[in-house]
C-alpha cells in the first residue's frame, strides 16, 4: 500500500501590501516558518475599497498589481484578493489555514481572529510575528 502523502500546514497572512517592503518580505518569511518545513503560505492581500475604509486613503498599487507582486515573492506559495466585505468567517472556510499569522501590529485583528476561532472551536493557531528591526549595519 502506497504511503500516505502528509497534508501540507496551510499558513495564512494578509495584508495591504501596498508598497512592498522589506518588513513585509520579513513578516512572511516568518510567517511560512511558522507552518515548519512543508508549510504552504497563502497570503491574502486587501482589496482597494478594504484599504481606503481601514487607512482612509485609497492604496498607491492597485489591488491586482499589489496580488501579484505579493505572489512574485520565493516564499509565497499562493496570493488571492480578499473580499470586498471583509469577513473572517469566509476567508477561515475557504482556506482552512491550520496557522493564521499576523503582524506584530494587528493587535485589534488578533482579539477578533482569536473569539471567531474560540467560538467555532475551530483548530487554528492565531500567531503574532514579530516586529522586524533592520541591522544597524545596513545602508
Amino acid at each position: 500500500m502506497p504511503a500516505q502523502k502528509e497534508r501540507q500546514t496551510i499558513v495564512l497572512a494578509s495584508g495591504a501590501f501596498d508598497l512592498l517592503h522589506l518588513g513585509h518580505v520579513k513578516f512572511l518569511e516568518e510567517a511560512k516558518r511558522m507552518g515548519g518545513e512543508n508549510a504552504k503560505l497563502v497570503v491574502v492581500v486587501a482589496r482597494d475599497s478594504t484599504v481606503g475604509r481601514n487607512k482612509g486613503r485609497r492604496p498607491v498599487v492597485p489591488e491586482n498589481e499589489r496580488r501579484m507582486l505579493v505572489e512574485s515573492l520565493k516564499v509565497v506559495d499562493e496570493a488571492v484578493l480578499g473580499s470586498e466585505d471583509f469577513n473572517i468567517g469566509d476567508v477561515i472556510s475557504t482556506i482552512r489555514p491550520d496557522i493564521i499569522a499576523l503582524g506584530y501590529d494587528q493587535t485589534s485583528m488578533q482579539k477578533r481572529v482569536k473569539e471567531y476561532v474560540a467560538k467555532n472551536g475551530l483548530d487554528v493557531k492565531v500567531i503574532k510575528a514579530s516586529k522586524f528591526v533592520a541591522d544597524e549595519l545596513d545602508s
